[in-house]
């Protein structure tokens, strides 16, 4: 599995995990995270456009707040180090998850920004968003999609 894979490119699979999913804050990071069910986003179910190793999904929002394009870089760099170690929390439930870093990052280490994920991840809402992935099920406190 190569690191490209695990990662959200279009703009769809943002703004749906932004709209959709459950999101819960650290002291530097802002964290999305969205179950991916097998009706989502049609009733088919045919995904063509997600590869089928299944797990979570990262998605990095780096804006110019958080400093210039060096520093930004470097915090992205640091996430998805943090990510590929504070993912297991998340274990193999097929979620997206959007992580907007706020300016403060550019302070921290990648042990620091783990830690804030590994928190993030444990929070209730994102455990029950896990657990929609594995069951097939909507968002706690969201309608279920019309087929």
């Amino acid at each position: 599995m190569t690191a490209d894979s695990t990662r959200l490119h279009r703009k769809a699979d943002f703004t749906r995990t932004l709209d959709k999913g459950v999101r819960v804050s650290a002291r530097d990071l802002q964290i999305s995270v969205a179950p991916l069910p097998s009706r989502w986003p049609d009733a088919s179910g045919v995904r063509p456009d997600v590869a089928s190793f299944g797990g979570p999904r990262l998605g990095l929002i780096v804006s110019k707040k958080v400093g210039n394009a060096v520093v930004r870089h470097t915090v992205a760099r640091r996430l998805r180090h943090a990510f590929a170690g504070a993912g297991e929390v998340l274990g193999s439930a097929d979620v997206y998850v959007v992580v907007r870093a706020r300016p403060g990052a550019a302070r921290c280490s990648a042990d620091d920004l783990e830690s804030q994920l590994r928190r993030g991840f444990g929070h209730p809402k994102v455990t029950a968003a896990c657990a929609a992935a594995f069951d097939g099920d909507p968002l706690p406190g969201r309608a279920a999609p019309v087929n």
